[in-house]
């Protein structure tokens, strides 16, 4: 872990109804994945919001995956991602980086919907597992406070 230590954030109060969450998962690195989503699960659970799961083969894989769910939408409030890129010793790594990110956010500039996005892109399991583990550094609650914030937002706006 670096020396810089992440900030502690509390969970957001949303006004309104329970938040009903997808979270699209790519569990490549199903250990890492995991620990993401327990993270997430906990913040959720702190908020009241219900959470739905589903797969997909990748990283590369979740920005069609939320434009698939932005088209079916069944009331869902927010989108939650989450995926592992380690580097290896190829380009490969930075241009999945890249096209899943620029992917995600293209859509979420174009869709303005709440979004979570706990993409780690790192050079070692050991790194990803750091960012995964069950304290506050965890990347997978960080990004369900993000979606959270995002949906109070939304709400304050009149928009959900």
């Amino acid at each position: 872990m670096s020396t810089i230590d992440a900030p502690e954030r509390s969970t957001p109060a949303i006004p309104g109804p329970a938040a009903r969450v997808l979270l699209i998962q790519a569990p490549y690195y199903g250990g890492v994945v995991s620990g993401m989503r327990r993270g997430a699960e906990r913040v959720l659970a702190e908020a009241g919001a219900t959470l739905e799961v589903v797969d997909v083969a990748g990283a590369f894989e979740l920005p069609a995956a939320l434009r698939m769910a932005l088209r079916k939408a069944p009331g869902w409030d927010g989108f939650l991602l989450h995926g592992c890129v380690v580097k290896g010793e190829t380009d490969h790594y930075q241009f999945i980086c890249e096209a899943v990110c620029q992917g995600v956010m293209d859509i979420a500039g174009e869709a303005g919907v709440p979004l979570g996005f706990g993409l780690l892109t790192v050079e070692s399991i050991g790194q990803a597992e750091a960012r995964s583990a069950d304290d506050r550094h965890n990347k997978g609650a960080e990004a369900a406070i993000a979606l959270l914030t995002q949906i109070a937002l939304a709400r304050n706006w009149g928009l959900k």
